[in-house]
């Protein structure tokens, strides 16, 4: 089959591989209908994920049909639509009943697809742990609604969750690219009276704000005035989605003290928490990977028409033209905000 495969730093390239088998009970292998790429993927070819295996199968944001079950598996079948988790967590170990399932202890647990396991920009894709790590599409949802219950609409989920949102608060989310999109879906959900959101890319920040009329979407520089104006002095809740040094600095700088601020940007440098600075502010950093373990609520919301991701799809690709869709991802070309690659082929 083919596979997206990176290989060393700095190339990723389509390859042959033979079709995943099953190699535990609790295993499924996915025939994958409509895959994604995600800015992970990018930090992995540009070197900045040291854990990440060369040789492996690149892709976490997928959905398909099941094609086998192992001897374990009772909550998935033979032709069952699924989304998959971007966690491949066991459920039993002591993180996952505590529900830190990125820090799973299972050595394929946690962020493991596309990462140090072969992941879904293939034609199928092994999945550990199928009863946990995959979600059934209802009838009625699409593919392109169930394409970001994984990742995306998990990580803004799991953001707004921990963030503790309550109803009347301002809330400040800096980033309005795929992951601010869908966090600023979930943040709603909890009814703040505010919601501020920062972008340096104005044709993001135009792109957000034609979907989020009652957002105020301003350009990074404009929010530290606008915060010191509100009645606490700065935002109830931080959710940092973009990832730079000038980024991090806006979060805890535009929180009021004894906030929480969320860091679910991935940093492909060191952050530096400059505390003399912020004594006396107590907040509450809360940072790392999502903990993927809200997709049946996430799909439920979905099927509810509570969320809908699918504005992020500004483009479709074949998987035969995968090189396009990543270099076009990648360098943000053409108001791209994700793409979406179809596996159209007939596949053996």
């Amino acid at each position: 089959m083919r596979a997206y495969t990176y290989l060393e730093r700095g190339v990723f390239r389509m390859t042959q591989k033979p079709r995943p088998v099953l190699r535990a009970p609790r295993d499924a292998v996915v025939r994958v209908t409509l895959a994604s790429i995600c800015t992970s993927d990018v930090h992995i070819r540009n070197g900045a994920v040291p854990r990440a295996v060369p040789g492996i199968t690149v892709g976490h944001e997928f959905v398909g049909v099941v094609e086998e079950t192992g001897s374990a598996v009772t909550h998935v079948k033979k032709g069952d639509r699924v989304a998959v988790n971007v966690e491949t967590y066991c459920g039993t170990c002591f993180f996952c009943r505590h529900g830190w399932v990125n820090n799973c202890s299972d050595p394929n647990g946690g962020w493991a697809l596309g990462c140090r396991i072969d992941g879904g920009l293939a034609e199928y894709a092994r999945i550990p742990f199928a009863d946990t790590n995959l979600v059934p599409i209802p009838d009625g949802v699409t593919d392109e609604q169930a394409l970001f219950t994984g990742d995306l609409l998990s990580t803004g989920y799991w953001a707004a969750k921990i963030a503790h949102i309550r109803k009347g608060d301002t809330v400040l989310l800096i980033g309005a690219g795929p992951t601010g999109y869908c966090t600023a879906l979930c943040a709603l959900l909890h009814s703040p009276a505010r919601l501020i959101v920062c972008e340096i890319d104005p044709v993001r920040r135009a792109f957000f704000a034609r979907r989020f009329p009652n957002a105020e979407v301003l350009p990074p520089e404009d929010a530290l005035p606008l915060l010191a104006r509100t009645p606490r002095g700065g935002a109830d809740a931080v959710i940092e989605a973009a990832g730079s040094a000038e980024s991090f600095r806006l979060a805890w700088q535009g929180a009021r003290p004894n906030a929480n601020v969320v860091l679910v940007a991935m940093y492909e440098t060191p952050q530096i928490l400059p505390l003399p600075d912020m004594y006396g502010k107590n907040l509450t950093f809360k940072t790392g990977g999502v903990d993927g373990c809200d997709c049946s609520a996430v799909m439920r919301l979905i099927a509810e028409g509570r969320l809908d991701a699918t504005p992020l799809i500004t483009h479709t690709f074949s998987f035969s033209d995968i090189e396009r869709a990543f270099s076009l991802f990648a360098q943000k070309k053409d108001g791209v905000m994700k793409v979406a690659v179809r596996m159209d082929e007939d596949i053996p």
